[in-house]
């Protein structure tokens, strides 16, 4: 069985949206009881991860550490299209990822005790970001 289902986010600019509950909805309205949730994010600025949801410092130092090793407006980034934030974003989308492949057991996510999903905007202004998700199995 193959089911897809796909839906727009919008962000507040740099930071983290959490996706845990909208994905996990989706994944119980689904027939899908055992098998795989492929969340795709179809966006070269912006990134998903899977992250620590009980305490937001993680965040916190996550967006720290990355400021620090990509930062805006680096002298040696060339590519500025859509600002000085424009090739960081893209640096830390590459750095991360733009797709999870989740475990589904029993029709819901089979996600840790302290695991959650979040959509990562990497630009400093808000966007509307395009989510696609596939869920496979029986």
């Amino acid at each position: 069985m193959v089911e897809q289902h796909e839906w727009w986010v919008e962000t507040r600019g740099r930071g983290f949206t959490d996706l845990t509950a909208d994905v996990q909805a989706r994944v119980r309205q689904g027939r899908l009881v055992t098998g795989l949730c492929n969340l795709f994010l179809a966006h070269t600025s912006a990134s998903l991860i899977l992250c620590e949801n009980a305490d937001p410092t993680v965040r916190l130092d996550l967006e720290r550490w990355f400021s620090e090793a990509v930062p805006d407006g680096d002298p040696r980034f060339r590519h500025r299209d859509e600002g000085p934030d424009d090739m960081p974003a893209h640096l830390r989308s590459i750095l991360t990822t733009n797709s999870l492949s989740l475990p589904v057991s029993g029709g819901n996510l089979a996600l840790g005790t302290w695991q959650g999903v979040y959509l990562w905007e990497h630009r400093t202004r808000p966007h509307r970001r395009h989510l696609l998700l596939t869920l496979l199995g029986e």
